[in-house]
């Protein structure tokens, strides 16, 4: 942090232009941070479909624009990269089935490139089998991070819907137990299976596997996977809310603006410092224009009625509210409740007025956030038709 202040300091007495550039950036630095997910395991175990769920991309009949391709047969013919929609930082790779005859078991490792990779799950569509077995032992071997998903969970449900004795939650049990006791015979002592369904995320234990990548990875990869991941329950928008950890951060690059003496400097550096990190936030929460879109084709709720719902400005059209607070908005921060923001209380200064100190921007940065976190609760609630209120 120190060399950072520095760094920025420098720039504000020398070229303000370039200072401003430089707060962009540190603003924006943690979705620079890489993380490369592998997807394997055997073909037509439907990789492909659950890279493009973990994209938050629709891939029935590949109708979202980037969907990883599909299809009955092997589609996967070379190690395939797709970036994030949102956040180009996390790379998700669709590694070809192993087996065929391009790729077979023995040079699979080789070549498909394992070390380049951060972490791996193994995908089946029933029951894990000997290459898949191969494959995490050899990920073992390198002291990485590897998840078992038993795929198509939704047509299991659909294909034991027909017995006279169905029971959901028995069928589920049944299939994790086979999962889990197959693959401790195999010398995994506790391995860790998830039962999802590409086409509903929502539902099973796709959450439940993110939340566990999240938890999991290191420190720095996890704050970026937080950032990608789709808010599909309520636990995942309460993580998002950890974005405060990082406000501290940004506070002391506004701290640094307002420490050189030059007029109207620390309220450029505010205003794209601020900007910044809101946007960044719009689309953590996904709220930004692509993301409610793609929840309303998902969800079968009109982009409209999702819009509906949200209550702050700062979803709708954070560079023009911005431009317009700075402008005309007088008077500063209202901080109550020893150190709570008051909702009824709005945080700003004036470009007129003073430039945002440290305390000024942590706490108008934690109303925001706050606020959009309500924001996308509802949206949540309303694709999912639950009335609740916020």
């Amino acid at each position: 942090m120190g060399a950072v202040l520095a760094s920025v300091k420098h720039d504000l007495t020398n070229d303000t232009a370039a200072a401003v550039e430089k707060i962009q950036r540190y603003s924006k630095e943690p979705n620079n941070i890489p993380l490369k997910i592998a997807i394997t395991g055997e073909s037509k175990s439907g990789k492909s479909t659950f890279v493009s769920a973990l994209r938050g991309i629709k891939s029935i009949g590949d109708e979202d624009e980037g969907a990883a391709p599909t299809g009955v047969v092997e589609t996967t013919s070379e190690v395939t990269e797709y970036l994030h929609p949102n956040y180009p930082n996390v790379t998700l790779w669709d590694l070809p089935g192993i087996g065929t005859t391009k790729f077979p078991a023995k040079k699979y490792l080789e070549l498909v490139g394992f070390e380049n990779f951060d972490v791996f799950i193994i995908v089946s569509a029933d029951r894990f089998r000997e290459n898949d077995v191969k494959l995490a032992k050899e990920i073992q071997k390198m002291k990485k991070k590897f998840y078992f998903v038993r795929s198509k969970i939704d047509n299991n449900i659909r294909d034991e819907e027909r017995k006279r004795d169905f029971s959901k939650e028995g069928t589920l049990r049944k299939i994790r137990d086979d999962s889990v006791q197959g693959l401790q015979k195999e010398g995994f002592e506790s391995p860790q299976v998830f039962l999802v369904s590409s086409f509903e995320p929502h539902i099973y234990e796709f959450s439940e596997l993110q939340q566990t990548l999240e938890r999991e990875l290191p420190a720095h990869q996890s704050d970026a996977l937080l950032r990608a991941m789709s808010n599909i329950n309520q636990e995942i928008i309460n993580k998002k809310k950890d974005f405060q950890s990082r406000i501290k951060y940004y506070s002391t690059l506004s701290a640094a603006g307002a420490a050189v003496p030059v007029p109207e400097l620390s309220v450029n550096v505010d205003y794209s410092m601020m900007l910044s990190v809101v946007t960044d936030y719009v689309t953590g929460f996904g709220l930004d224009k692509q993301s409610l879109k793609k929840l309303a084709a998902s969800s079968g709720v009109s982009y409209d009625d999702l819009c509906a719902v949200i209550k702050s400005e700062l979803a709708k059209i954070p560079a023009e509210f911005f431009m317009k607070t700075f402008i005309s908005v007088q008077g500063i921060a209202a901080l109550m409740e020893a150190g709570k923001v008051s909702r009824n209380s709005f945080l700003f200064v004036t470009a007129a007025s003073m430039s945002l100190s440290f305390t000024t921007t942590y706490f108008t940065l934690s109303y925001f956030l706050n606020q959009l976190a309500d924001d996308a609760q509802r949206v949540f609630n309303r694709a999912l038709g639950v009335n609740i209120s916020v």
